[in-house]
């Protein structure tokens, strides 16, 4: 899968194609769309301060497995931080990529060009990650802000945000070329929703039974959760790489996969 990948990722020529691909939706900016950004940031900031600020009120401080004793607010802050990195990839790469390839009949004229499935696949997933990144990178200042991490373990925590945007927004190109009709992304909602409530977010994995962790453990959003909540709070050893590694492997994976997808029902 890398051996497929890769070269097509240092090829100039095409790095060019894709950045061009990107450069299109940028162009294609409407002034509403900045209202659905803003939109897209606030959802995690007001669950920091409800559930977070509030509710963590309630429940105190949290021991770690490593041992480290953290705020409540401070255990759920990463995880925000992961899911609105997930949210911001997978909007983008979801309900817009399918309404272009789908409706729009978007990439049906891009392909008489040059331009080659994977490198509009690379195009779409790099225009995601502006809009992911732009997410993080708020989302960490309102970290700082709130003494919930310092600002070095910030500036760490944003290019593993950036990695998970990326998987996310691989997974998400693949899963809209699986999908029919509009209809297929209340299936789609449904298990954004069950990972966002059950990887880690708001209580230990440690406190689910043992089959259950289990399951909480091979999701992304739980490795996304458990290594951005290691680089802001601390203490998670070397189980970071194990959780870069398999993020790493859904992207190459998922954007190798989403990139034939594109080809076979677009060539057809």
């Amino acid at each position: 899968m890398v051996a497929l990948v890769l070269p097509r990722l240092v090829n100039t020529a095409g790095a060019r194609r894709s950045a061009s691909v990107a450069e299109r939706n940028f162009t294609a900016l409407r002034s509403a769309y900045w209202l659905v950004l803003i939109s897209g940031f606030l959802e995690p900031v007001l669950y920091l301060f409800s559930i977070g600020v509030g509710v963590g009120a309630l429940v105190g401080d949290l021991t770690l497995p490593g041992g480290q004793v953290v705020s409540y607010a401070a255990f759920v802050a990463p995880a925000m931080l992961a899911s609105s990195a997930m949210s911001g990839a997978l909007s983008e790469t979801t309900f817009n990529f399918f309404g272009k390839m789908k409706y729009m009949k978007l990439y049906d004229g891009v392909i008489a060009t040059p331009v080659q499935p994977f490198e509009i696949a690379l195009g779409e997933l790099g225009w995601a990650m502006v809009r992911g990144s732009l997410y993080s990178a708020a989302f960490l200042l309102i970290m700082v802000a709130m003494d919930l991490t310092t600002a070095g373990r910030a500036l760490a925590a944003f290019p593993a945000a950036v990695l998970v945007g990326f998987a996310f927004g691989a997974l998400g190109m693949t899963v809209s070329t699986l999908m029919r009709s509009w209809q297929d992304f209340d299936l789609m909602g449904s298990a954004q929703f069950t990972l966002f409530l059950f990887s880690g977010t708001f209580v230990p994995a440690e406190a689910y039974p043992a089959v259950l962790r289990w399951l909480v453990e091979v999701t992304p959003l739980y490795r996304s959760v458990h290594l951005i909540r290691g680089i802001c709070v601390g203490g998670s050893g070397w189980s970071w790489l194990l959780d870069v590694a398999y993020l790493l492997a859904l992207t190459v994976g998922m954007l190798a996969l989403a990139s034939g997808r594109m080809s076979r029902l677009l060539y057809k």
